[in-house]
């Protein structure tokens, strides 16, 4: 499974971190076979709305040769969602097979089309902001329509990425991913 994870400037750092860090595990576990990713972004390197700098090693792919693309929130995702540059460089994810975003990372899917018809999820402030993109905002901390998996707010990265594993694997590699990660919190569906 190789993934894209997408990166802007000022974005919020739990966002991704939280997603992956579980999902980094279906690798090292080997739950799942060439489980690799990529941090993309339309420029060379971001830094976060903390400060804290990453170089970006894919600038603008695109992004069909994936299988997932990770979308994380934070406050430029309002003005993002109007840049044509970039919504259009998402839109090349449109056959990709699983879109995932956290927080208000669910207005650039929304705003990139991928949220047409669907139930989705996003940061408790964003909820109004969300409804002209999907069919339904649903107040969950994280939301499954189809392939497309959208997390709540910040923190809800980690659960979400859980959830993602369960729904490709099974509820005991998503104990030992709580196992090594010590995160007690999160609770099977299944």
């Amino acid at each position: 499974m190789k993934m894209a994870y997408i990166l802007f400037d000022n974005m919020i750092m739990l966002d991704l971190v939280g997603f992956y860090e579980a999902v980094s595990w279906m690798g090292i576990l080997k739950a799942k076979e060439n489980v690799s990713w990529d941090f993309c972004s339309n420029k060379e390197q971001i830094t976060d709305d903390r400060g804290l700098t990453i170089k970006i090693n894919h600038v603008t792919p695109d992004l069909s040769v994936y299988d997932l693309i990770f979308i994380p929130g934070g406050l430029p995702t309002r003005q993002l969602r109007y840049d044509t540059d970039f919504i259009s460089w998402i839109q090349t994810a449109r056959n990709v097979e699983y879109k995932v975003s956290v927080c208000t990372g669910a207005l650039i899917l929304g705003a990139a089309g991928m949220l047409n018809g669907k139930r989705a999820t996003t940061n408790p402030s964003a909820y109004e902001l969300l409804t002209p993109y999907c069919s339904e905002v649903v107040k969950e901390r994280y939301v499954r329509d189809g392939n497309i998996f959208t997390g709540g707010g910040v923190s809800s990265s980690i659960d979400l990425g859980l959830y993602f594993i369960e729904s490709l694997t099974n509820e005991e590699v998503v104990q030992q991913v709580k196992e090594k990660m010590d995160y007690p919190y999160y609770t099977p569906r299944r």
